[in-house]
């Protein structure tokens, strides 16, 4: 019986140790901020919506309300996800041909019921409340249309990246930086009338090649950076202070001062991944947070957003670091994709949950063949 005893304590040490030992318990730093909640798709293997954390949206939009002198409908089939063809590559053509990546598309030439077909998806998650966001896109080269990467709570509450396609030229390649307001809609939807808007022109063409957009959002002030490096710090009345989700879109309304268009021809902008490393707003979530993370200052309690120093795409710079790709490293968190390492799920992560009970069965099996055996 001493040998059950002993073998009963020895497992019991190794239970503890494997519910003990998660790393980034207590959340992810960007430049010395840490925030608590994670969201990451990777796009470049994933084969459909229902993996990714986001909702295809459905909606028609007439012309005066879309302000152009077309009208927007949007379509979940206008998003086509067109994985890698191996899950160990991370560059090349996708199983459909063309760039691997989720696909949005805007269809091209004069739409009958005046209406243009374009696409937009959000995250399923809505607490998004301060944080570092990212995308590895590449932009349409087809003059007239709006690619977008945005966190979104209503028209008066958002932070933009915008693209338009009819602004790129040999000599000019520019992104909009936008933070919706009060202010702007005073001023009838033009941001560019508000202290939150700025044209950044970038060193490269966007339609060229994937490069990763990112904008971090504080209380005060959202920094825009592109592959790294910052472009921009807004600040001022229009900063959001309450929480929302992330949105991509591409959409076209004819509007001759923005979006442009409609396209001649169908245009696609695709996107390798978005990464999201927030705060969030739910009490459920911050009482998870406060559960799991014992002590902050302890060895791998908190984990560093490794960042990009190039664009990601070749082979080896698109495959940039995800979280939820390793083991371990996003106990409690939402995580989606078919990666062996993740949990395929809309719901929080139980990985620690399973881990615990399995090394649970294993004790107790050992326990009783020790048993039986002596």
């Amino acid at each position: 019986m001493s040998q059950v005893l002993r073998a009963a304590s020895f497992l019991s040490a190794l239970l503890f140790a494997s519910t003990a030992s998660a790393n980034c318990e207590c959340g992810y730093t960007v430049n010395g901020t840490l925030y608590t909640d994670l969201t990451e798709s990777d796009f470049l293997h994933m084969k459909q919506v229902n993996q990714s954390g986001w909702i295809p949206q459905k909606y028609t939009v007439p012309p005066d309300v879309a302000r152009g002198p077309y009208g927007k409908n949007a379509l979940p089939e206008q998003i086509v996800f067109n994985p890698l063809k191996s899950r160990y590559d991370w560059a090349g053509d996708g199983i459909n041909g063309g760039d691997a990546g989720a696909q949005l598309f805007v269809r091209g030439g004069d739409p009958e019921d005046g209406l243009v077909p374009i696409a937009e998806m959000t995250t399923n998650r809505t607490d998004l409340l301060y944080g570092s966001f990212r995308t590895g896109l590449k932009l349409t080269g087809t003059p007239g249309t709006c690619g977008a990467f945005f966190w979104y709570l209503d028209d008066a509450r958002e932070i933009d990246m915008e693209f338009l396609s009819s602004q790129f030229n040999a000599t000019s390649h520019p992104v909009n930086l936008v933070l919706q307001s009060e202010a702007s809609i005073a001023a009838g939807f033009d941001a560019g009338e508000t202290e939150g808007f700025s044209v950044h022109q970038l060193p490269f063409d966007p339609s060229g090649g994937f490069h990763e957009y990112r904008f971090d959002w504080f209380q005060d002030r959202v920094d825009f950076y592109a592959d790294g490096v910052l472009l921009k710090t807004l600040s001022g009345a229009g900063v959001p202070t309450n929480p929302g989700h992330l949105m991509l879109s591409h959409w076209s309304n004819g509007d001759p001062m923005w979006s442009g268009g409609p396209p001649e021809k169908d245009a696609v902008m695709t996107v390798n991944y978005v990464k999201g490393y927030f705060n969030s707003s739910d009490t459920k979530r911050q009482e998870d947070w406060r559960n799991r993370c014992e002590d902050i200052s302890a060895p791998n309690a908190t984990c560093e957003v490794p960042e990009i120093t190039e664009a990601p795409q070749g082979n080896a710079s698109a495959n940039t670091f995800f979280f939820s790709q390793q083991q371990n490293m996003t106990v409690n968190q939402t995580v989606q994709g078919d990666n062996p390492n993740t949990v395929e799920s809309d719901a929080w992560s139980i990985r620690s949950s399973t881990q615990a009970f399995s090394t649970i069965l294993l004790l107790l099996s050992c326990v009783l063949f020790m048993e039986w055996w002596s």
